[in-house]
């Protein structure tokens, strides 16, 4: 797609917006609510872009004015499609892409029925509002099944606890949710200066790419309850947080009692899981 047709430099945290005055009816406001910062640097956008691996549909989470989809509509090796939740965004990709119509979804990411939808698998892209990324992220722990790929650009915090490793002050909740079925890596960083409001922070870009686990050999479920329990009180060691949750275990103590949260990888993780199941 020729980017002749943007008079912009902008893209938001769920989009773009052209450099103009707000009665323009190219042009589209950023919006608090939103978590919308928009991006003013083109080759971080083509970088993103780039960093999606070739086939399949890739659904972006607010295509904003389309900075980024104009890199993701430019290859010829994916199926674009957007989700939007921004009417004027939606309306303004209408006018300029009017090819991508009918794969932009204007609704909430976070809503969408994505197994029914995308029953074949879909990779998930975009730059992510701070305020939602976290449940961003949940919802794909949901479809792991379905979702292979993730590259997203989130606030830099964010990104280097989905990355961090084990024993790391980074590391936490998501870190072991996301690591037990996604290899992770943290690509680049983004200053707060290319964007537009600018942010108060950094941002960082990540890419998620399914393992190879298909079951965690535990209960999922208790998994999920067992390290959130975990870091619930991160600064005691592990005794304390989940005899709180689970009970005394009749007496019996792990190993790991005596250890933090931040101390435990994820294969730690399911082996306490299996040993709170026989005991709590």
């Amino acid at each position: 797609m020729a980017t002749k047709r943007y008079n912009n430099k902008g893209k938001g945290r769920q989009g773009g917006a052209p450099s103009a005055a707000s009665h323009d009816p190219n042009y589209v406001r950023p919006k608090k609510a939103l978590g919308q910062h928009f991006l003013t640097d083109m080759s971080v956008a083509r970088r993103i872009a780039e960093a999606m691996s070739p086939e399949g549909n890739v659904l972006e989470v607010g295509c904003g004015t389309g900075v980024l989809t104009q890199f993701l509509l430019q290859r010829d090796d994916i199926q674009t499609w957007g989700a939007e939740v921004d009417r004027e965004s939606v309306e303004y990709l209408h006018r300029h892409y009017p090819q991508f119509t009918p794969r932009l979804i204007f609704g909430d990411f976070l809503n969408l029925p994505l197994a029914e939808m995308f029953p074949e698998g879909l990779k998930i892209i975009g730059n992510f509002p701070y305020n939602i990324s976290s449940q961003i992220f949940f919802k794909v722990l949901d479809y792991k099944d379905l979702i292979p790929e993730v590259v997203g650009m989130v606030q830099r915090e964010v990104a280097l606890r989905i990355a961090s490793p084990a024993g790391n002050r980074d590391y936490g909740i998501l870190s072991v949710l996301m690591q037990a079925w996604y290899d992770i890596e943290y690509l680049f960083t983004v200053h707060e200066n290319v964007f537009n409001p600018p942010p108060k922070v950094k941002s960082a870009v990540v890419r998620m790419k399914r393992n190879g686990v298909k079951e965690l050999g535990c209960d999922e479920a208790l998994f999920v309850k067992v390290v959130k329990a975990s870091f619930s009180q991160r600064r005691k060691m592990l005794k304390t947080p989940l005899k709180a949750a689970f009970g005394d275990f009749g007496g019996a103590e792990h190993r790991f009692f005596g250890l933090r949260a931040e101390a435990l990888s994820v294969a730690d993780y399911i082996e306490l899981t299996n040993w709170v199941a026989e005991h709590a």
